[in-house]
């Protein structure tokens, strides 16, 4: 591809987005579609003897000959980009041109393109995000059992592990991946109902009686549901069902980027993204290690959360059975929704595949501020050794508070220490249970186990061959 770097180019022409979906969101793969879409409007006619076999064979002959050049000097004049494609398709198939398009208005062209290229962008985003749920299933074998301090309101809170934490962003995703499917599997195309639906034109050329026939040939042609009610459009409510999928997937990547940013923090250090030998972290600060590919995902997350606001707009405003202020924000909102979500799960899965896990970071922070945790199954074990819970759970605070006190002037946590050694408790519980129960790094729950578990569902989801 050659691009003109003297005009604007939109980021999505060659930064963001694969060449697979920019492929899918062209104008030469629109027009094709649009050409596909006329060849089985003309085979369908021809079943009721409306087009002869000899005009089907030479629109089929021209049906990829698309030649832009003309089909855009067309429109200058005319100001109408479909009958500029269409009247280029005439000018190549001179037998077949004379019967393209009849008894069609635009849209029975346009909106079925749309629906076919939304229908291929599902199936590549799912492939996509398939792949990044079984990345996420190996990490989480991989840490299932590793211990870190968890957090709430970004506060230290209780142990749980690294495999739990990264199966509760895979079962966001898993929920995405199911909102996806059924959004493209329940895509429906408008069909062919002429300028408000009723099918009035077609009537007129193949009888009133043959319309539900005539219609289920083209379902079939184009393995395309279409919606058994339409206007001149199929219901944008459509558009915005599948923006709120994409826009939900985005949420899930954007909380596991914005997770990642924070831990990537030197003060917590646990996790980094990956960093190549020779990358510039900042041009004034050589030193710097910043987690562009995790602020990438938040900075186009946070645009594709916009979309389904203007799809919501394009449905509700939808006046009578069509106005075309619609037009032309959907010619940049479906595209960029797509290549969005698509650059969205690619730098996902390069981070994921080159996460780096500094067990250090882990172990120092669980250290610190474990034994914290571990009070609570200290407090426990004191009621059911006979002990009053309320007072004993003020000695507990008394002693929590003191080792905050420590930990802020730099000082390693003591709680270990004052809670092994308080005689009052010592009177319920020996020195040596008292240590084990401020291990905190026992202190896990099931999660390891669940966290496991999540993994086997998603292997078993996803391992077979993509559908």
């Amino acid at each position: 591809m050659t691009l003109d770097y003297a005009t604007y180019l939109s980021p999505f022409s060659w930064r963001y987005g694969s060449a697979e979906m920019r492929s899918i969101w062209s104008e030469i793969h629109k027009r094709r579609l649009w050409r596909q879409l006329w060849v089985a409007l003309a085979e369908t006619q021809a079943e009721f003897n409306l087009v002869t076999a000899q005009q089907v064979a030479d629109l089929q002959a021209y049906a990829s000959s698309v030649d832009l050049e003309r089909a855009l000097a067309i429109e200058a004049e005319i100001h109408h980009d479909l009958m500029a494609e269409l009247r280029t398709f005439a000018e190549q198939a001179q037998v077949g041109g004379r019967v393209l398009h009849m008894g069609a208005t635009s849209m029975d062209i346009e909106d079925n393109a749309d629906v076919l290229r939304i229908r291929q962008s599902l199936a590549l985003i799912l492939t996509s995000l398939r792949e990044l749920l079984l990345l996420f299933a190996g990490k989480i074998e991989a840490w299932a059992n590793t211990p870190i301090m968890a957090f709430t309101h970004i506060q230290p809170a209780e142990p749980s592990t690294l495999g739990y934490r990264l199966a509760q962003y895979a079962q966001d995703l898993w929920i995405d991946w199911q909102a996806l499917d059924q959004a493209r599997t329940g895509l429906r195309g408008k069909g062919f109902k002429g300028a408000v639906g009723t099918c009035a034109a077609y009537a007129e050329l193949i009888g009133l009686e043959n319309l539900p026939r005539f219609e289920q040939r083209l379902s079939e042609r184009l393995g395309l549901e279409f919606f058994p009610v339409t206007t001149q459009i199929y219901p944008r409510k459509q558009d915005y069902s599948v923006l709120c999928a994409l826009a939900g997937l985005g949420g899930s990547l954007y909380k596991f980027a914005f997770d990642l940013r924070l831990l990537q923090s030197p003060p917590l250090g646990e996790w980094s993204e990956p960093f190549g030998d020779r990358q510039v972290g900042s041009s004034a600060m050589p030193f710097k290690r910043n987690p562009i590919n995790a602020e990438k995902i938040n900075s186009l997350g946070r645009a594709l959360a916009q979309a389904p606001r203007l799809a919501w707009d394009n449905a509700a405003h939808s006046l009578l059975e069509r106005t075309l202020d619609d037009s032309a924000n959907r010619r940049t909102l479906l595209p960029e929704a797509f290549l969005t979500a698509d650059e969205l799960l690619s730098v996902s899965q390069r981070i994921l595949k080159g996460l780096v896990i500094h067990e250090r970071g882990l172990a120092r922070n669980l250290e610190i501020y474990g034994p914290f945790a571990a009070i609570e199954r200290v407090l426990m074990a004191l009621g059911k050794a006979g002990a009053d819970r309320q007072e004993m759970h003020e000695r507990l605070r008394g002693h929590a508070m003191t080792a905050w006190e420590a930990i802020q002037a730099g000082a390693a946590n003591p709680l270990d220490e004052l809670v092994s050694n308080d005689e009052v408790l010592l009177e319920y519980l020996g020195a040596s249970e008292l240590r084990q129960l401020m291990q905190a790094a026992s202190h896990l729950g099931d999660a390891p186990e669940r966290a496991l578990a999540l993994a086997r569902s998603l292997r078993e989801a996803f391992e077979k061959a993509p559908e």
